[in-house]
């Protein structure tokens, strides 16, 4: 089993704040091995996916009170008919012990959920492997851009495009059909083939609606849905009530730069591609270490752009530019932003290793790094 301490940092934090810890992520992400990785001895674990376990938390006081271990997991705890009163029971009636419950949604997706346990849980997106996990799983960074972050695929020796089909199999019919009760297969695999084909740019949705022959409002709760089971990410445009800014339209990125490519009928990567990919790397390297704070881009109508930007405080915003090739950077929309928002840090976040180092662009001071660079 491959050691994953920064996911188990994360879950330990969680418990420090709460007894509940709520682990979600896409089908396969590696939940439920991270979640037998806590310690057989320490954990009781529960596959809610088993018809017999409903049985066996009819009356969860007595199912709590024959746990003997300081930790139970609840494995795909959305399967079970009311997750959250076993969840809600087992944190006020037994203080000292610790929970871990894993899913693909946010906790308020389904109407299952009739109390979202407000104080009682921290939540963790769990996301594809990182670029830091890339030495414990034994692969370089050009096989993570172009197999994705998912363990089983990673670990592949070859892409296999019936891996990344049965999947979007999958996640509608044990996720999407049960959560959110859509019915059209075909229409959502269409939107979300789609998103991941538009992954890194912007996201118009009456043209989308026009291009898949679908109407505006079955986009919008295909998206809703989709991002609540964090499938993509939707960026909001940063913006200080400038005229010349976007404020309206959104970027959309897929979850796994693996589905990005195989959408795309990539079978190998060009330096080009790779940039593409790279960004999206340096996203979910934000989204997991820095879930609270949340993640702009910007853009202004003569077409700079700033790939993703991070409010701090009032006045400062710090930017980051993504760059596959450090020396192919160009500071138009660097020198743009801070002529309207001169307060921040600049980041180039390249996957050049070695040290990170201040450099001078268009008079502006600029941190050359890779993603763990970035300050907090």
């Amino acid at each position: 089993m491959i050691s994953r301490p920064f996911w188990i940092g994360r879950i330990e934090a969680a418990w420090k704040e709460a007894p509940i810890a709520w682990l979600c992520g896409v089908r396969r992400a590696g939940k439920t091995t991270l979640a037998q990785s806590l310690g057989e001895n320490a954990v009781h674990y529960v596959n809610c996916d088993l018809p017999v376990v409903e049985e066996r938390l009819r009356d969860p006081a007595l199912f709590y009170r024959d746990c003997q271990k300081p930790v139970v997991v609840f494995d795909e705890i959305h399967q079970l008919r009311d997750p959250s009163r076993v969840l809600k029971i087992g944190a006020d009636m037994y203080p000292g012990l610790k929970i871990l419950a894993t899913g693909s949604s946010t906790l308020a997706a389904s109407k299952k959920f009739r109390d979202t346990l407000t104080g009682r849980k921290r939540q963790i997106h769990l996301t594809p492997v990182l670029l830091g996990e890339l030495g414990a799983f034994g692969v370089k960074l050009p096989q993570r851009l172009l197999h994705g972050g998912l363990p089983q695929a990673l670990l592949a020796e070859t892409k296999k495009p019936s891996m990344y089909r049965e999947w979007m199999d999958s996640f509608f019919a044990r996720d999407i059909q049960r959560l959110f009760g859509f019915r059209d297969f075909d229409r959502f695999n269409a939107l979300l083939e789609y998103l991941l084909r538009q992954s890194g740019g912007q996201l118009e949705v009456t043209r989308t609606a026009n291009a898949l022959g679908i109407s505006r409002p079955t986009v919008e709760s295909h998206l809703r849905a989709l991002e609540i089971t964090h499938a993509i990410t939707l960026l909001r445009p940063f913006h200080g009530g400038g005229q010349k800014e976007l404020v309206k339209q959104p970027k959309v990125y897929g979850f796994d730069t693996g589905f990005v490519s195989f959408v795309r009928g990539w079978d190998s990567l060009r330096p080009d591609d790779c940039g593409s990919l790279w960004e999206h790397l340096v996203l979910e390297h934000l989204q997991a270490h820095r879930p609270d704070l949340p993640v702009q881009y910007w853009r202004d109508k003569a077409g700079h752009e700033v790939d993703f930007v991070l409010p701090r405080g009032r006045e400062a915003v710090d930017i980051i530019e993504c760059k596959w090739n450090p020396d192919a950077h160009e500071a138009r929309g660097l020198v743009a932003f801070r002529s309207c928002y001169p307060k921040g840090r600049n980041y180039l976040v390249t996957p050049v290793e070695g040290p990170a180092y201040r450099k001078r662009i268009a008079n502006l001071e600029v941190l050359v790094c890779g993603p763990e660079g970035i300050e907090g």
